[in-house]
C-alpha cells in the first residue's frame, strides 16, 4: 500500500506540474487574443497608423506565449496514457471524444489562422486578416471549450453507463457532456482569461509610462485592456456565483471544504476570514476554526441564494444529509453504507466475469442487475475508510478565499486604471498606482491557479467523482520512473518559462519604439 501511495502522490503531483505550468500561458492566450482581435477591429474601421501599432506590438507578446502554451498542452494529453492508464480504459470512450474535437476542430483552426494573422500582413485584404485574428482567438476558446467540457464530466459524469463486458463506461448521451457545470466552467475559465490579459495590459503599459515612453500608445493600451478586463472580472463573478450553486448541488464535499464546515445550519454564514483548525476531524467536538470572522447568511446566499437555506457540512454529508439539485435538503445513503455498496458493485462485477468465462447467461444478468443497482458508488468500494473521501480541507479553504480576495482587488485596481486613462494628467501624478499595476501582474496569475487548485483538490480523492478514486486510475508504473520524469519535466517546464518570460521581458524593453512612435504621433 505504501509503494502504491507514493505512485499515486509522485503521478499527481507530475499531472499537477503540467497542469500548472500550462495554465501560466492558457489565460493570457485567451484574454490576449480578443484585446489583439478589437484593437485591430479599430484599426480596421479607422485606418489610423496608432490602432496598427498597437495592434502589432500585443500580437507579439501574444505569439510568444501561444507558442510555449502550445507546447505544455501537449504533454499534459499525453499523460493520460502514460500516467493514468487506468483511468483512460474506464472512461476513455467519453474523456476522448472531446478532446479528439480540440484537436480535430479547434487546434487545427487556431494553427491556420494564426499564420495568416502572423504572416499575412500585406498579403490577404485587411477584412481576411481581421477575420484571421478574430477566428484565432475564437479557435483559443473553442480549444478550452473541449477541454473544460471534458474536466466538467469528470465532477460531474453524465451520459454514460458501464458495460461489465468492456470492464469500461461507453458514452450513451454526447450533449450530456454540456451539464451546467461545464457551461459555468467554461464561461469562468475564458472571462477570467479576459480579466488576466487585462491586468497585463495595464501594467505592462504603466512600466512604459514610469519609463517616459510612449505615452499615447500607453493609455490607448490602458483604456483597451482596462474594458476588456474590467468586462471580464464582472463576467468571472457572475459565472463564478453560478459555479457555486452547482458545486453546492452537485459536489457538496467540494463546497464544505471550500468553507472548511464540518457541521453545517440553515442560515450559514460565510468566513470572510479565518484559520482552519489543523486537529479537526469530522467526528470530534473540536471547533472547526481556531479563529473566524463571517458574513451572516453568506453560505446560504451562494450555495442557494436563498438566506434560510441549509447548507451541510463535511459531518452531514458523510452522515448522509445534503442537498438536492434543487436545493432543498435531503437525506443521501451515508459514506459508510457507500463504501460497502462499492464493495458489493466490485464483487458483483467479478461475479458477471466468472459467469462470463463458464458461459452462463442467468448468471451475467443477474450480477450485471446488481452492480447497476450499486454502481453510483463504485468508487467508494477503493476505500477503508470514510476519512479517505474528505478533500484537504486547509488547502482548499486557503485557495478559495485567495482566488476570491485577489479577484476583487483587481476588479479595483482596474476600475481606477480605466477611470484615470482618460485623465492622463492625474494619471501621470499617481504613480503609486502605476507601480501598484505593475506588482500586480504576477499575482493575477496567482490568483488563477488558486481557482484551479480550488477546483481541482476539492474534489479530491476522485478522478471521477464517486466513480474512480485516483488510487484506482494510476498505470503500473515504478515510483521511481514517475520521480525522474517528474524532474525532467520541472526542468524542461522551467526553462521554458525563463525563456518566455526573457523574450516578453526584452520585447516590451524594446517597445517597437519605431511602429509605436506612430502612436505618439
Amino acid at each position: 500500500m505504501n509503494d502504491l501511495t507514493s505512485l499515486v502522490d509522485w503521478s499527481r503531483l507530475q499531472f499537477a506540474l503540467t497542469a500548472i505550468y500550462h495554465w501560466l500561458f492558457v489565460p493570457l492566450t485567451l484574454g490576449l487574443s480578443v484585446i489583439v482581435a478589437v484593437m485591430e477591429t479599430a484599426y480596421y474601421r479607422t485606418k489610423s497608423e496608432k490602432w496598427l501599432a498597437a495592434t502589432k506590438f500585443w500580437m507579439t507578446l501574444f505569439g510568444i506565449n501561444f507558442a510555449i502554451g502550445v507546447a505544455t498542452g501537449l504533454i499534459l494529453e499525453f499523460e493520460f496514457g502514460t500516467n493514468w492508464s487506468n483511468y483512460s480504459w474506464f472512461v476513455g470512450d467519453i474523456f476522448g471524444a472531446p478532446l479528439a474535437i480540440e484537436g480535430i476542430l479547434a487546434f487545427f483552426m487556431e494553427a491556420t489562422f494564426v499564420a495568416v494573422m502572423f504572416f499575412g500582413w500585406n498579403k490577404v485584404s485587411p477584412g481576411f486578416h481581421l477575420a484571421s485574428t478574430w477566428l484565432t482567438g475564437i479557435g483559443a476558446s473553442i480549444s478550452a471549450l473541449w477541454i473544460l467540457v471534458a474536466n466538467a464530466w469528470m465532477q460531474y459524469p453524465a451520459g454514460m453507463e458501464f458495460d461489465p463486458g468492456q470492464m469500461r463506461n461507453v458514452m450513451t448521451d454526447f450533449w450530456a457532456l454540456f451539464s451546467p457545470i461545464a457551461v459555468n466552467k467554461f464561461f469562468h475559465a475564458v472571462f477570467s482569461g479576459w480579466a488576466l490579459a487585462g491586468v497585463f495590459v495595464i501594467g505592462v503599459s504603466c512600466w512604459m509610462l514610469l519609463k517616459g515612453r510612449n505615452k499615447a500608445f500607453c493609455l490607448l493600451s490602458i483604456k483597451t485592456g482596462g474594458w476588456v478586463g474590467l468586462a471580464g472580472m464582472l463576467l468571472t463573478m457572475y459565472t463564478g456565483d453560478g459555479s457555486a450553486v452547482q458545486v453546492a448541488r452537485h459536489q457538496p464535499m467540494k463546497l464544505a471544504a471550500m468553507e472548511g464546515l464540518y457541521h453545517g445550519q440553515k442560515g450559514q454564514g460565510l468566513s470572510v476570514a479565518g484559520w482552519i483548525n489543523p486537529d479537526k476531524e469530522w467526528d470530534d467536538d473540536r471547533d472547526q476554526y481556531l479563529f473566524n470572522i463571517e458574513i451572516p447568511c453568506g453560505l446560504s446566499i451562494l450555495a442557494t441564494h436563498d438566506l434560510d437555506s441549509f447548507v451541510p457540512g463535511i459531518a452531514d454529508i458523510i452522515n448522509g444529509v445534503s442537498i438536492n439539485a434543487e436545493g432543498d435538503t435531503v437525506n443521501t445513503v451515508p459514506y459508510a453504507e457507500r463504501i460497502v455498496r462499492g464493495r458489493m458493485a466490485h464483487e458483483s462485477l467479478r461475479k458477471y466475469d466468472a459467469a462470463r468465462a463458464e458461459g452462463d447467461t442467468s448468471g451475467m444478468e443477474a450480477a450485471k442487475a446488481e452492480l447497476a443497482a450499486n454502481y453510483p458508488y463504485f468508487g467508494y468500494g477503493y476505500f477503508d475508510s470514510v476519512e479517505q473521501a474528505i478533500p484537504p480541507v486547509g488547502l482548499t479553504y486557503v485557495m478559495f478565499r485567495t482566488m476570491v480576495y485577489l479577484g476583487s482587488f483587481f476588479l479595483l485596481l482596474m476600475a481606477a486604471a480605466l477611470f484615470l486613462a482618460y485623465r492622463p494628467e492625474v494619471l501621470e501624478r499617481q504613480r503609486w498606482l502605476m507601480w501598484t499595476a505593475v506588482a500586480t501582474v504576477p499575482l493575477m496569475w496567482i490568483c488563477s491557479q488558486a481557482g484551479w487548485a480550488v477546483a481541482e483538490v476539492g474534489r479530491q480523492p476522485w478522478t471521477v467523482q464517486d466513480l474512480l478514486p485516483t488510487m484506482a486510475a494510476v498505470s503500473d508504473l515504478s515510483t521511481s520512473s514517475v520521480v525522474l520524469t517528474f524532474w525532467i519535466f520541472a526542468a524542461v517546464f522551467t526553462v521554458l518559462l525563463v525563456a518566455e518570460v526573457s523574450i516578453m521581458c526584452r520585447t516590451i524593453a524594446k517597445g517597437s519604439k519605431s511602429d509605436l512612435q506612430k502612436v505618439n504621433a
